[in-house]
């Protein structure tokens, strides 16, 4: 199961005007990172960076001018993305000018059961909160020392990490459909679609661990210890 946690930085906060100048991406498959990364900036043309989001961000509009425009990286960023599932923190947000970005190249919209939105997971599972993803950080102990300006890419390798965390820790994909004479399926649960193995059956089973003395040995001390001995009740064998 293929999943890419994501994010955008943006020349503003109004999708329908401003526009996207990075996005970053990691895949996962089975809850585990891959290695393969997806990270572009992008020319928002005659749009500026709002002075509130050069804040946030740092990106400048002098070190836009000669990137690509979104036109010319939609189909890497399809190509990247595929038929996983897209994961992102306040995803509305992010979706909101995905889409906008795509309705302007007159392509279809990602639609909304392909993308998992982990603030609102992280609403659910902590309703006291906050829920921002440098409180969730702090909260499953994710080290954002290095996160002094919010960045795509960064952002989307710590949001991979809350994430494994809050569907059950690095405890739910252990590799156990991989083994073999096992297979694998998935349920869906909440927003989370989760990989369950099914039991492995060994082929044949263990050799004894147990010698014949230490078995010996064992019932004699049974023996001794009469009829209300907790160990009579389990029995022994030879």
């Amino acid at each position: 199961m293929r999943e890419i946690i994501f994010d955008t930085e943006t020349t503003g906060l109004d999708n329908r005007a401003d526009r996207i100048i990075e996005i970053g991406g990691i895949e996962l498959f089975n809850h585990f990172p891959t290695g393969k990364t997806l990270h572009l900036f992008v020319n928002p043309g005659d749009r500026k960076v709002h002075p509130d989001a050069l804040a946030i961000h740092g990106i400048t509009d002098e070190f836009l001018k000669d990137k690509p425009s979104f036109a010319d990286v939609a189909d890497q960023i399809l190509e990247f993305f595929g038929d996983a599932k897209w994961i992102a923190h306040n995803a509305t947000f992010d979706m909101g000018f995905v889409n906008a970005e795509f309705a302007r190249l007159t392509r279809p919209p990602i639609l909304p059961d392909m993308v998992i939105d982990t603030l609102a997971m992280a609403r659910r599972k902590h309703p006291m909160g906050p829920n921002s993803l440098d409180a969730l950080c702090r909260r499953y102990g994710i080290d954002n020392s290095h996160r002094t300006k919010h960045g795509a890419l960064l952002d989307s390798e710590l949001l991979a990490e809350v994430y494994i965390e809050m569907i059950g820790g690095r405890q739910t994909a252990l590799g156990l459909g991989s083994m073999a004479g096992s297979s694998s399926r998935s349920r869906q649960i909440d927003d989370v679609e989760e990989v369950v193995a099914d039991i492995f059956v060994r082929p044949a089973p263990l050799p004894e661990r147990l010698t014949q003395v230490e078995r010996d040995a064992h019932a004699a001390l049974v023996a001794k210890l009469g009829e209300k001995g907790i160990w009579s009740k389990y029995g022994t064998s030879n």
